[in-house]
């Protein structure tokens, strides 16, 4: 009797079939990118044999447009991790500065979200913590798309802001830090086993910024990982149900980080080199006094455009720092 073939292991051709729609759709890509530049190459050369300018203003929006796909499919390209095309869990915390800091935060928050809607990206906030006075203390929320992941692990680490405080009397420079945390989102059909005896789960009443309840009932969840003590907690929903579901996905998603680790020596190491948020360990700097620039100190990359780049066009630096990686 023959060996049964992969088609009988379901997993397998699982995987197999995932593989091949990967391929497929970057075939497509590819396919869509080799049209529009056609249609960009033919149109030029119509417009260059009538000799007509009106044709500029369509010509240069569709080189721009084309600019960008090319740059979203070349960093797609280099991302071949088995989690980059995973949808992304993001954390941002506040560090170093106080009110600052916490307003920082929230920038930073807005600043993701509005990358996420340029990109056709669907976001949900999963828990926040309001700021003593203003701004966010921390905040975690799902961003989900093809290669979330892969793209935004590239804005893992510490982020610097300078500019003229506005809760500042006396309009002096200030400088806050944020730190930023990604972890793939974890399919459903990865197994990650979580015994009930290991969670202690808690419930409370949901609030906001002053103590306001936002409902009566104690639909927040707080799910404590007592091997590794993990703490996970969701608020956003009115269900506690629903909260309970994406504390349990957050959760999964961590400990499959971990797991992934393989060793508690690698983990060690990771929580050794975790860096202060505070001075001399950002990746990026965001100057707005006494002039006005974003730099990324990984890559050098910089832009003199700080309000597009906080307006969630982040782009070029993800792909310098997805090139900066290819390159070791």
């Amino acid at each position: 009797m023959s060996e049964p073939g992969i088609w009988g292991n379901p997993q397998e051709a699982q995987a197999l079939g995932q593989e091949r729609t990967r391929l497929e759709g970057k075939l497509s890509d590819w396919e869509r990118l080799e049209t529009g530049a056609g249609d960009i190459s033919l149109l030029l050369d119509m417009a260059m044999e009538e000799e007509d300018e009106s044709q500029a203003p369509d010509l240069e929006r569709r080189v721009a447009d084309f600019t960008k796909e090319l740059d979203l499919y070349e960093a797609r390209r280099i991302l071949s991790g088995p989690m980059d095309l995973n949808n992304a869990i993001m954390d941002i915390h506040s560090g170093a500065g106080g009110t600052e800091a916490q307003d920082w935060t929230n920038m930073l928050l807005r600043m993701y979200l509005r990358y996420a809607d340029r990109n056709n990206f669907k976001t949900q906030l999963v828990d926040k913590l309001d700021g003593d006075e203003a701004g966010l203390k921390s905040v975690t929320l799902t961003i989900s798309g093809p290669y979330a992941y892969g793209l935004l692990s590239t804005e893992a680490g510490i982020h610097r802001l300078v500019r003229i405080s506005p809760f500042d009397s006396q309009s002096r420079r200030h400088t806050s830090f944020a730190s930023v945390f990604v972890t793939p989102e974890v399919n459903d059909d990865i197994v990650i086993e979580i015994n009930d005896r290991d969670l202690r789960i808690d419930t409370f009443r949901a609030s906001g910024a002053g103590g306001q309840h936002v409902n009566k009932t104690s639909s927040a969840i707080r799910i404590t990982h007592l091997p590794t003590g993990i703490v996970v907690q969701c608020q956003d929903e009115k269900s506690q149900h629903r909260n309970k579901d994406l504390a349990m996905k957050v959760l999964r998603a961590r400990l499959y980080k971990l797991e992934e680790e393989k060793k508690a020596k690698e983990i060690r190491e990771m929580h050794e080199s975790k860096k202060d948020i505070a001075w001399g360990s950002q990746i990026r700097s965001y100057t707005l006094q006494p002039y006005r620039l974003v730099k990324d100190h990984r890559t050098a990359h910089e832009s003199g455009n700080v309000d597009a780049v906080l307006d969630g066009d982040l782009g070029d630096f993800i792909k310098s720092t997805l090139l900066w990686r290819a390159e070791g």
